[in-house]
């Protein structure tokens, strides 16, 4: 059977019990639990968010200081907007190249949420960055998401729970395009020093248990190796751990997109590399939705929409 590259991006996945198990159990040997010291000082949503949006918006001035092309999106960006009864700001740029970022988004959510999405255009292989932590009201909680997103097709969703991908018997050919996309990921982006600063950003978070919720199927199909979801208390340290992991996350993913050597490579059709990652940020929209249906009630699909940023763009700077 060989399946084409759109038709994966789209597959449905039946070894969901698998995947979900596997990518738990790979993390749970870093569970870090609660203290006795860990009841200590816990801050309020607004205090936490407020402290999460100063270290982001500084994050974000670094990477528009170090890349000069990255403009603001006026039209595209939100200034005091209310989503749920709560006032949002979004901060929308994006950068023609050599970066080459097709959308930026910089959102705030007042007592709720601060998230940072960026997606690249096709002239660069550096991965999309995913940093977002929302406050749970109703528990005192925050829940924290970070991944880098691989910019080439891995099947990561159809990964075993013995660590195995499907072969040439079940994908054709193209299994080794997808063993090959892994490879070139795990040796520039998923190495084993980013591999354990995930792994150590989770260990330094109190009371965090990892978010066993099953993925929905465009989780699955956007979702990188070193995905970290997790559930914590809201405390002062864990928002002071959750800043540098975000903070770390940013400064990674600028060093990545500074190197010349993430260029998309000489040759490489670059037409076919956009109309994967014009794929690939519908089926990004899809997997935030009901996380922001969520979190936000009636107002999560015009948030999610915004954040999302312009899709279907001609040009590959993305919202130009």
């Amino acid at each position: 059977m060989k399946l084409s590259l759109v038709g994966l991006l789209t597959l449905s996945v039946s070894n969901t019990d698998a995947f979900i198990a596997s990518h738990t159990k790979a993390k749970a040997s870093f569970f870090k639990p609660a203290s006795a010291s860990a009841s200590a000082l816990a801050l309020t949503p607004s205090e936490a968010i407020a402290t999460l949006e100063t270290s982001q918006t500084n994050s974000v001035a670094k990477i528009a200081s170090s890349i000069p092309d990255l403009e603001a999106k006026p039209s595209l960006s939100w200034s005091g907007e209310a989503i749920n009864g709560n006032l949002a700001n979004l901060d929308g740029r994006d950068a023609p190249g050599p970066a080459n970022i097709a959308w930026l988004a910089n959102v705030n959510v007042v007592n709720k949420m601060s998230s940072l999405t960026i997606f690249n255009g096709p002239l660069t292989i550096v991965p999309h960055l995913l940093s977002r932590c929302i406050v749970n009201d109703s528990d005192n909680t925050m829940s924290f998401a970070l991944d880098f997103r691989p910019r080439g097709y891995g099947a990561y969703e159809m990964k075993d729970a013995e660590g195995n991908y499907p072969g040439p018997d079940v994908l054709g050919r193209e299994a080794f395009t997808y063993s090959g996309n892994r490879k070139e990921y795990e040796a520039k982006f998923g190495t084993p020093e980013v591999e354990a600063f995930m792994q150590s950003t989770l260990a330094s978070f109190e009371g965090a248990i990892v978010d066993s919720t099953p993925l929905t199927e465009f989780e699955q199909i956007t979702a990188g190796p070193l995905l970290l979801k997790v559930n914590m208390p809201l405390t002062d340290g864990n928002v002071a751990a959750v800043t540098v992991a975000r903070e770390k996350a940013a400064d990674y993913w600028l060093t990545w997109a500074l190197q010349d050597g993430n260029a998309h490579r000489p040759g490489a059709p670059i037409n076919a590399q956009y109309v994967y990652d014009t794929k690939y940020r519908q089926n990004c929209f899809a997997a935030l939705l009901p996380v922001y249906n969520t979190a936000f009630g009636a107002d999560g699909a015009s948030l999610t929409a915004a954040e999302s940023g312009p899709l279907d763009e001609g040009y590959v700077g993305g919202g130009s």
